[in-house]
């Protein structure tokens, strides 16, 4: 709030019946701005510890020594799914990748879900591969489709550089550009 200081100044004169004119000082209280203070930053420290940051829970194999030792799978029950440019996404199954299929992100969960009903459950792993050409907008679908299929072995790995000249050859046969 101000207030203001109507306190007499001296009275000192400068002639007989002159009346100076009052000064009038102003003072700011500051303590409802004060009060504002507090309250604004106990509302920012409230909200800042009330929201959590979203991540995805991801269980990583241990580390061995020897490469040998390392999480087998059988070959039949692997599914390796590989996003490319313009929302292309090149499968195969098993472990030879001459057997390339095509396809889009559409199709592609009825794909999984077809392996997942024809391998044991135990042993149906999905192994993902984005290209270089892919976008990160195609590797967070691709995991969230995972997470609808309910896909519980998966694997994120970089690309061959075989499976990558396959990839583009095919793209060159189909006139993908």
């Amino acid at each position: 709030m101000a207030e203001m200081d109507t306190s007499s100044g001296g009275g000192h004169k400068k002639g007989p019946g002159v009346k100076k004119g009052k000064k009038l000082s102003t003072r700011v209280d500051l303590t409802p701005m004060v009060d504002l203070g507090f309250l604004l930053i106990t509302f920012f420290i409230f909200t800042t510890t009330v929201s959590q940051p979203t991540a995805m829970k991801l269980f990583l194999p241990k580390d061995v020594d020897k490469p040998e030792e390392q999480n087998k799978v059988k070959a039949s029950a692997v599914l390796t799914i590989m996003p490319a440019k313009n929302d292309q996404i090149y499968y195969y199954e098993g472990d030879d990748p001459t057997k390339l299929q095509s396809s889009n992100f559409k199709a592609i969960r009825d794909i999984i879900l077809d392996k997942k009903r024809r391998t044991d459950p135990k042993d149906f792993v999905v192994v993902l591969k984005p290209t270089q050409d892919a976008t990160y907008k195609n590797a967070v679908n691709i995991l969230d489709e995972m997470t609808i299929d309910e896909v519980h072995r998966f694997a994120l790995v970089d690309i061959s550089p075989d499976e990558y000249k396959l990839i583009q050859a095919t793209e060159a046969a189909n006139g993908v550009k």
